[in-house]
């Protein structure tokens, strides 16, 4: 897959040198509400994962890129999940580091896959579940288009509460 460059960001495969990241984010207990993380990842386990990341979309249902800023530092990670070709759609997720956020990356970086996934994978649809009160992402897929057509409620149970998630889809252009 060829790098995906925007104004103020870039999204490229994942790498070697992006342990320490990986493993800085992955074991953020501040974020695992969102990623269903229950315990820490071990360097060697996320080793291991970015050795095979290079596996085909097609082959393991789904795509993490690492999205960089103008200084190629890597600051987050954007990911297809449930990639579904017989159904042409995939979920879609985006984590930025807490320095990183409300820049402008995010919605960049989210708007780059959004064209790739529509004219290169030639998805009809993507989605995204989104927490009730994560605020910031219902108002980034929103600006770029993602409509709310779900309720799960009571769908996420974090820190002894049930929280609601919110299904959010965009159909192709």
């Amino acid at each position: 897959m060829p790098i995906l460059k925007g104004k103020h960001c870039k999204l490229r495969a994942l790498e070697p040198k992006d342990l320490d990241f990986l493993y800085a984010l992955e074991n953020d207990t501040e974020i695992w509400e969102i990623s269903n993380t229950l315990k820490p990842y071990s360097r060697a386990v996320l080793k291991n994962y970015l050795e095979n990341a290079h596996r085909d979309i097609y082959e393991v249902k789904q795509l993490r890129l690492c999205i960089c800023n103008p200084k190629d530092e890597s600051v987050g990670f954007i990911d297809l999940f449930d990639f579904d070709p017989k159904h042409s759609r995939a979920g879609i997720g985006i984590i930025l580091n807490t320095t990183n956020r409300n820049r402008g990356l995010g919605a960049e970086a989210l708007s780059l896959l959004l064209d790739y996934t529509f004219s290169v994978l030639e998805l009809h649809q993507v989605y995204a579940n989104i927490l009730e009160d994560n605020l910031m992402s219902i108002h980034l897929f929103e600006k770029l288009g993602f409509q709310q057509v779900g309720l799960k409620k009571d769908w996420i149970r974090w820190d002894g509460k049930f929280k609601n998630e919110l299904l959010y889809q965009k159909l192709k252009p």
